[in-house]
């Protein structure tokens, strides 16, 4: 079975504006760098859906919902905070990055296929159930999670996060929920400020502090993220699979490199195979710096499509 990839051309046409690093040249950059490679080729390629209110209203309340279709606007940008901006393209954008979660989560279960790539924006795993927030308006992985929990009845899901910024919007929404583990590493202090202190014993947070690079990173996944994965077995595992951690992205200040990628993806794949059937689903989440993201995004999926 192949990987697939979901994307939909909604999701070049969410713009913040000119200066903005959440562009849609991100989906390009990694398109372009898939397609030279000839990965793309080996790639079962899917159109994101849009997700439904019942998908969302599993992680966001009603009221939040309805505030985000009522605040698209019809030409020019609103912005919902210092960060996140909206076009009048927003709205569907963010309806097909949720839904690829969903659809993702569907070819998974079914067996169709072993595991999924979402190249979706805007991304996700900062939206909280009732707030947009760092370039995010809908948390497209804890869509997906929560499809697999209610659709299908699994009972333990983990979410592997190893962007830049903490996964806040994940563990609030999450954090109650004893058949969710998040394990997410993140450069501290640094956006959104928080994770530091409020873990629990599914809430895995590993704050690293400014210039780690990817030998501190490895020590954090092996010593903290894996032995707590091992405890919980599970079923399946959902990445948030942010490339801001590059060293070439001046985004934040950690100095991973593109093997950095390879190592963290082949550790979740042998958690995968070891409890969860191979079941992945990993979407895109931040990554600015566009031939770094492209690379590393492509060396992500590479080992996830391999035997």
């Amino acid at each position: 079975m192949q990987t697939a990839y979901i994307s939909h051309p909604d999701c070049l046409k969410h713009d913040m504006g000119s200066y903005h690093p959440e562009c849609p040249q991100r989906l390009v950059a990694i398109e372009n760098q898939l397609q030279a490679t000839g990965l793309l080729a080996q790639l079962q390629r899917y159109d994101a859906p849009l997700a439904t209110v019942e998908q969302l209203a599993r992680v966001h309340t009603q009221s939040y919902i309805t505030s985000i279709r009522q605040a698209a606007p019809a030409a020019g940008l609103i912005a919902l905070d210092a960060d996140t901006a909206m076009n009048s393209f927003t709205l569907n954008a963010a309806l097909r990055a949720a839904g690829a979660a969903v659809l993702a989560t569907d070819l998974v279960l079914s067996g169709k296929m072993n595991n999924a790539f979402c190249a979706v924006r805007p991304p996700g795993h900062h939206a909280e159930s009732d707030r947009a927030m760092g370039f995010c308006l809908f948390n497209n992985v804890a869509v997906g999670v929560a499809h697999a929990i209610q659709h299908y009845h699994l009972q333990r899901v983990a979410i592997v996060d190893f962007d830049v910024h903490h996964g806040n919007g994940s563990e609030e929404i999450f954090r109650d929920n004893p058949h969710v583990m998040l394990c997410s590493t993140f450069q501290h202090p640094f956006y959104p400020y928080c994770g530091a202190d409020s873990g629990n014993q599914r809430m895995i947070n590993v704050p690293l502090p400014r210039g780690a690079d990817g030998t501190v990173f490895r020590k954090a996944v092996t010593d903290i993220w894996l032995p707590a994965l091992d405890a919980f077995k599970p079923e399946m595992i959902f990445v948030s699979a942010g490339f801001d951690a590059h060293r070439d992205d001046d985004m934040a200040q950690l100095q991973f490199d593109d093997d950095d990628y390879v190592w963290i993806t082949q550790q979740i794949k042998a958690i995968a195979n070891k409890y969860a059937s191979d079941r992945i689903v990993s979407a895109l989440e931040g990554g600015y710096e566009l031939q770094a993201l492209g690379r590393c995004v492509a060396a992500h999926i590479r080992v996830l499509n391999a035997d």
